[in-house]
């Protein structure tokens, strides 16, 4: 159903919250990743997730910053301060996203302009790893969530339809992962083995795009 989505937006400026919601988000999910990836990873995710966001945590509580500041500063910490390969794979999505609201010099942010800003992140990541969706890895949470904004977008649906839609996207690409065979990380050495468990990083995907979304549709 087509709506009037001029009114639908948040500010940048007041995006702050949204960052938090994610940190939340992670942090009630620090032992749920830890045991998903212990299954057949080095059960290490959990923590090292939980420790990047933290930090951002406690460095951003107390002040006031932007959406796309928020995402840089988590980004950053993601980059250098934590261990394994999630950090440098969270911290380019999340600072190709704050590149691309800083270059699109918005303060309200549409529905049209938070699909590109997401999509960016894609971009970014794409350049970096060679994964794609059917791999088992995060991809199969994020793209899907990506296309489904793309797609509500499109549509002409309400910023809040197309958040709900982004979620459900991204639930739907985390379980695909049950079945599929790892290709990448250490889990892609056990071949077969790796098929019927979840992959940790398309689940904490799904707990970080899904607490953006909340966030956001509390600032609508």
């Amino acid at each position: 159903m087509e709506v009037d989505r001029s009114m639908e937006t948040f500010k940048n400026s007041e995006g702050g919250a949204v960052l938090l919601k994610m940190v939340k988000g992670i942090q009630e999910n620090k032992q749920y990743l830890g045991d998903v990836d212990g299954l057949i990873g080095d059960d290490d995710h959990g923590m090292n997730m939980n420790k990047g966001f933290s930090l951002f945590q406690k460095r951003f509580v107390n002040q006031e910053f932007s959406f796309s500041d928020g995402l840089d500063g988590l980004a950053m910490i993601l980059l250098n301060e934590i261990g394994g390969s999630m950090g440098p794979i969270y911290g380019t999505i999340l600072m190709c996203m704050a590149e691309a609201i800083e270059q699109s010099g918005k303060d309200e942010i549409s529905l049209s302009d938070f699909a590109a800003y997401l999509d960016a992140g894609r971009t970014g990541l794409y350049e970096i790893v060679d994964a794609r969706i059917g791999d088992k890895t995060l991809v199969d949470a994020l793209s899907p969530a990506v296309d489904a904004l793309r797609q509500a977008d499109g549509k002409r649906e309400s910023f809040a339809a197309a958040l709900d839609e982004m979620k459900k996207a991204a639930v739907r690409g985390r379980d695909s992962t049950k079945e599929l065979i790892a290709k990448f990380g250490r889990s892609s050495r056990l071949g077969e083995r790796s098929r019927g468990v979840l992959d940790a990083g398309a689940c904490s995907c799904c707990i970080i795009l899904t607490a953006m979304a909340d966030g956001i549709l509390e600032l609508l």
